[in-house]
């Protein structure tokens, strides 16, 4: 179980924050210099240098996103050029792909982020650059929204690539792009003219996410404990019955595959935020924006109890809660993370993923219940302290990546095993490089007192 350290505050965090930008200025630099387009995107390290691993092109938008987190950290103008070009030359063709759920990762973390620096007097206004990103963030959220699977009692899901009978609880966060399209005033278009509300299939999808992919200790089955997650849920589309629990890149479909988890905990978090900022008619489908709000607060707090009861005591989980080989490890809960032991890997991503997803849960709580506000937010913060020093922070130089010790897909073998090693470690992915600065961002605004850092257009609302 996490130690929550208390006394901790964003400005507690600042010389780390600091330390990460100097050392993420490094690594941008060395992975744009030596990033070659024609091996596909680049993915996670294999001794210490970025490589490609196709299964989707979903990583791209960490790699030009990225850097436009740096330059929003630093005003580093070489990381802007990066960032902005970095969208126009190569991620078109993300706006109008129809094959994954990934619309959110790529295209929020470019077009998003130019746009939102953009409309905070971050960058030069210019209508045609500000006209072009809204274009394309209206269109991928359409894009995104498209691939739809109905189910009875008003149910449906954004289905994965694994085809319309999955939904993956990563998609959540995919509806960031959603969600921005609808603040844009966009809408799917569907035959005869028919238009579809992005904000109806948010708010669908989300619902069905939670009543399949997350558990409520409320005995659905055997392993139902509270807050744990499911990577996929199995529908039979004869007739859009829920058929089984299962998972891709987890252990079991009955243990929790931690990214998973923090994919749900991050994602549920950031659109109450987002949907808090609403007004009551655009609920007016879904009973009332009290009862949308309480549904999503339930999610994330579920969640958020459960990273916290089954992660180590410095904030980094192991890679799945199931996982065999814990078993050898005898009381892991009770000390600090292992990324060196013979038996699992951790996964340094899915921390720094869920430690957002606490921060905004933790501010989302502190008017209403301070208390368990405060508690979830000095979560976030116990987190990012132990992320964001060593052995989870890169500082060598030779090293492209920022944050060590992620895993990618365990259950297929892809990651590296250093040699003398018995399980991966010691490498970083494009996600979670891309998670920590983002969360380092956060934690660095909320220090310096500067305008709230979320994915949706004038935060100061939400402030």
């Amino acid at each position: 179980m996490i130690r929550i350290d208390q006394s901790l505050t964003p400005l507690s965090l600042r010389r780390q924050t600091d330390r990460l930008f100097e050392l993420s200025a490094q690594k941008i630099h060395s992975l744009q210099k030596t990033w070659d387009p024609s091996r596909g995107t680049p993915v996670f390290t294999v001794a210490g240098r970025y490589t490609s691993r196709g299964w989707t092109e979903w990583t791209q938008g960490f790699q030009f996103g990225s850097a436009l987190l740096q330059f929003d950290a630093t005003e580093d103008a070489r990381a802007l050029a990066i960032g902005r070009e970095g969208t126009i030359l190569h991620m078109a063709s993300h706006v109008s792909h129809v094959g994954v759920h990934d619309h959110g990762f790529n295209n929020v973390s470019t077009y998003g982020h130019l746009l939102r620096l953009m409309h905070e007097g971050r960058t030069a206004a210019d209508d045609g650059e500000r006209l072009f990103y809204e274009l394309a963030l209206k269109v991928s959220g359409a894009v995104q929204a498209a691939r739809w699977t109905d189910l009875p009692d008003g149910l449906g899901y954004i289905y994965s690539f694994n085809g319309p009978h999955s939904l993956f609880a990563d998609t959540i966060r995919s509806l960031r792009s959603l969600a921005l399209s609808h603040q844009l005033g966009h809408a799917l278009m569907g035959e005869r003219d028919r238009k579809i509300s992005l904000l109806d299939r948010l708010l669908r999808h989300a619902e069905t996410t939670a009543r399949f992919n997350v558990y409520f200790g409320a005995g659905r089955d055997r392993y139902d404990l509270r807050g744990r997650v499911a990577h996929e849920s199995i529908f039979n589309l004869n007739d859009g019955s829920y058929r089984c629990p299962s998972t891709q890149q987890g252990y079991s479909p009955f243990s929790t595959w931690t990214r998973g988890l923090a994919w749900i905990l991050c994602g549920y978090a950031e659109q109450l935020e987002f949907l808090q900022t609403l007004p009551e008619a655009a609920f007016k489908e879904h009973g009332s924006k009290k009862k949308v709000l309480a549904r999503f607060l339930e999610v994330a707090r579920a969640t958020a109890d459960f990273f916290i009861q089954n992660t180590p005591a410095d904030g980094i989980p192991y890679w799945d809660t199931g996982a065999p080989g814990l078993v050898q490890l005898g009381d892991y809960l009770e000390r600090p993370a292992d990324p060196f032991n013979d038996h699992e890997p951790v996964d340094s991503s899915a921390a720094a993923i869920a430690a957002q997803g606490l921060l905004r849960l933790g501010r989302h709580l502190e008017r209403r219940e301070k208390k368990a506000g405060a508690r979830y937010f000095a979560a976030g913060l116990t987190v990012a302290r132990t992320l964001f020093s060593e052995p989870y922070l890169s500082t060598s130089p030779k090293h492209q990546g920022l944050i060590l010790h992620s895993v990618y897909h365990r259950p297929n073998g892809w990651d590296h095993v250093p040699a003398g090693r018995k399980v991966p470690c010691g490498e970083s992915s494009l996600w979670g490089d891309y998670h920590a600065r983002e969360l380092a961002l956060l934690i660095r605004r909320l220090a310096r007192r500067e305008p709230y850092y979320a994915f949706y257009l004038n935060p100061e609302r939400n402030a």
